[in-house]
C-alpha cells in the first residue's frame, strides 16, 4: 500500500480512499490527492500515517491524516492532480517529489 501512495504521488495521480472514519463510525470512500507519508506534526503520536487531500469531505476539503490500519482500500485511478489545487503553503515534504512550481 505504501509504495503505490508513492507511486502516485510521483506521478501526481488521485486516489479512491476508503477508510474507518472514527467520527462517523463507518467505513467511507473518497476520492483524494496523496500528499506525503510520515508522522503527522499535529498529532503526539508520531508514527508514520498517510497524508491525503480530501476533494470530498462533507464539511470542506481538507487535509485527511490517517493510520495504516484505518484504511480499507486504496485505489490508484487515472486522473491527474495539480499540486496548486491544494498547496497554498512552502511544504517540508518527508517524501521527496519533483511537482515543480506548485503556485
Amino acid at each position: 500500500m505504501r509504495n503505490l501512495f508513492i507511486n502516485a504521488i510521483h506521478n501526481r495521480l488521485k486516489i479512491e480512499l476508503s477508510f474507518y472514519s472514527k467520527e462517523d463510525n463507518a467505513i467511507i470512500t473518497r476520492l483524494t490527492a496523496p500528499m506525503d507519508y510520515g508522522p503527522s506534526r499535529r498529532a503526539h503520536d508520531k508514527s508514520d500515517r498517510f497524508h491525503f487531500w480530501d476533494y470530498e469531505s462533507d464539511k470542506k476539503n481538507h487535509v485527511l491524516s490517517l493510520q495504516p490500519e484505518a484504511i480499507k482500500a486504496l485505489v490508484v485511478t487515472e486522473q491527474n492532480f495539480h499540486p496548486k489545487e491544494f498547496v497554498n503553503w512552502t511544504p517540508n515534504w518527508f517524501i521527496i517529489r519533483d511537482w515543480g512550481q506548485y503556485s
